[in-house]
């Protein structure tokens, strides 16, 4: 077998109900003395937030709050966040929220030490090598959504403003060092965010499986994702205190941010420039776009998904997956078209421009040409399969 691949697996995780309790603890044995907790505004105030910050001050942690972060976050986010942790003398970071506050707080205690600017580090090539490994302050990671997986990443992706374009920011020690994966800290998501989130889960564990190359236990990994995805999510969005659901869906987060290591594709390509450009919710986005990405690549990527749908339970067949993925859109009241989630065709030219350079560009099946991106994006606007 002449196969090469390169593999990695994520970082320890603590996962039950209840088990943030355990968070003095893990921030002990990490050495962080002095936290900055992370998080996205619209989650500042809410009691999940409030509950966690009453544990470490019970603690006798001191533990300071950043929350000035947008749902897609930009470098000035970054910066903000970059200064508060410097003045305020923190010695780790705790990310908690989804992943627009996850990703934040990844890459503010990622640039904590560090002289060069941010985009120094973007995710070309072997950029990463130029930090100063010494400059990043450790990370523990505080899911409470249940989509980005970025809890269980080694990048965070953050808005250049000056473009409009969405830029990875990596380096090996982003990885948190635990994980504290806790159902009950999703139970509080609105509906859209739930079904939003979910859907990111979906589809990095589905771009993943349908991403070319050799990885087998990416492959296996996101299978199973995209089983307890389409199970769960209906149950989560109906029932939401449902911690069961819940559970299965952390897990399927996580399970699609350590498969999409193979690689994503199409329907992250063309969300990611749509939701930079219309500040949509990036999982709802990827909702949309799903079919229409899965019918452009069938010619690829058909045994792929027969297989999964044989998995599933299904009647083996693409057109039986393709149903059951616009049966569960419809029934999460996700939009069918982009021109009933609000985008136009105003930007058209810019979008393909920028989906084709995005970096899961090249984990489509087939080339992610313009003339692709724009006929999906046609499709997608009108809504036809």
């Amino acid at each position: 077998m002449n196969y090469q691949s390169n593999w990695n697996y994520p970082t320890a995780m603590r996962f039950g109900a209840g088990r943030i309790a355990e968070l003095p603890q893990v921030l002990a044995d990490a050495g962080i003395k002095k936290p900055l907790l992370v998080t996205d505004s619209g989650l500042a105030d809410l009691p999940v937030t409030r509950k966690t910050l009453d544990l470490l001050k019970a603690a006798g942690i001191e533990t300071g709050l950043f929350s000035d972060v947008k749902p897609n976050p930009v470098s000035a986010n970054v910066e903000a966040g970059i200064k508060v942790l410097r003045e305020g003398g923190y010695d780790g970071v705790i990310a908690f929220g989804g992943g627009s506050g996850l990703d934040t707080a990844k890459v503010i205690a990622f640039m904590a030490g560090q002289t060069r600017p941010m985009w120094d580090f973007e995710d070309i090539g072997d950029w990463w090598t130029r930090a100063d490994p010494d400059g990043i302050l450790p990370i523990i990671a505080v899911p409470t959504t249940a989509g980005t997986g970025s809890e269980v990443g080694r990048a965070g992706v953050i808005t250049d403003e000056t473009t409009h374009t969405k830029k990875v920011i990596f380096h090996p020690l982003m990885m948190p060092k635990v994980v504290i994966a806790d159902p009950e800290l999703t139970v509080g998501m609105p509906r859209f965010i739930t079904i939003g989130t979910g859907f990111d889960a979906l589809a990095h564990c589905l771009e993943a499986y349908c991403a070319p190359g050799y990885h087998p236990m990416a492959d296996g990994i996101a299978l199973e994702g995209i089983r307890l995805s389409i199970e769960n999510l209906p149950k989560v969005a109906e029932t939401p205190d449902n911690l069961e659901a819940r559970g299965h869906m952390m897990s399927a987060a996580a399970m699609g941010a350590t498969a999409f290591q193979k690689g994503l594709g199409g329907i992250h390509a063309l969300s990611h420039p749509v939701g930079a450009l219309y500040d949509k919710h990036h999982g709802m986005t990827n909702a949309v776009f799903m079919p229409y990405v899965l019918a452009a690549n069938r010619g690829v990527i058909e045994e792929r998904i027969i297989r999964l749908s044989a998995y599933l339970g299904l009647q083996p067949g693409f057109d039986t997956f393709m149903d059951l993925i616009l049966k569960l859109r419809k029934s999460l009241e996700v939009p069918h078209s982009l021109a009933e989630f609000g985008v136009d065709a105003n930007q058209r030219d810019l979008i393909g421009d920028m989906a084709i350079v995005d970096p899961t560009a090249g984990g489509n099946p087939q080339k992610f040409t313009k003339e692709l991106a724009l006929s999906i994006f046609d499709n997608a606007l009108a809504g036809k399969i």
